[in-house]
């Protein structure tokens, strides 16, 4: 049974959330520098050193994107979790990871 664009947007909201509170605890126990701009479809997260890392909602595909220093990742809900399609890797897992690797910052979600 497929998506509807409002349960995509709750799914999608709901790992949105997890990743703000992350950064925000991160902030506060790390003294990470980390500026989070949420707007729409789109979540940044700027690092100390400038670095960006883009989240965003591709709500006609159902899909997250990410873009990162080391490339563009497409996610896709299957299943109950959010897969990249290239790699099958797992969306928070990944993302943790992208983060610590751009930013030294380590989260836990």
């Amino acid at each position: 049974m497929a998506m509807t664009d409002t349960e995509f947007h709750q799914f999608a909201d709901e790992m949105f959330g997890k990743i703000e509170n992350a950064i925000e605890a991160a902030i506060d126990e790390q003294d990470a520098d980390v500026d989070i701009f949420a707007s729409g479809n789109v979540l940044q997260l700027e690092f100390e050193d400038g670095s960006q890392i883009v989240i965003n909602k591709q709500e006609p595909l159902h899909e997250l994107w990410i873009a990162s220093r080391t490339g563009g990742y497409h996610f896709a809900f299957v299943d109950g979790k959010w897969f990249d399609e290239r790699n099958n890797s797992e969306f928070m897992p990944f993302v943790i990871d992208a983060i610590t690797k751009q930013s030294g910052i380590a989260l836990s979600i």
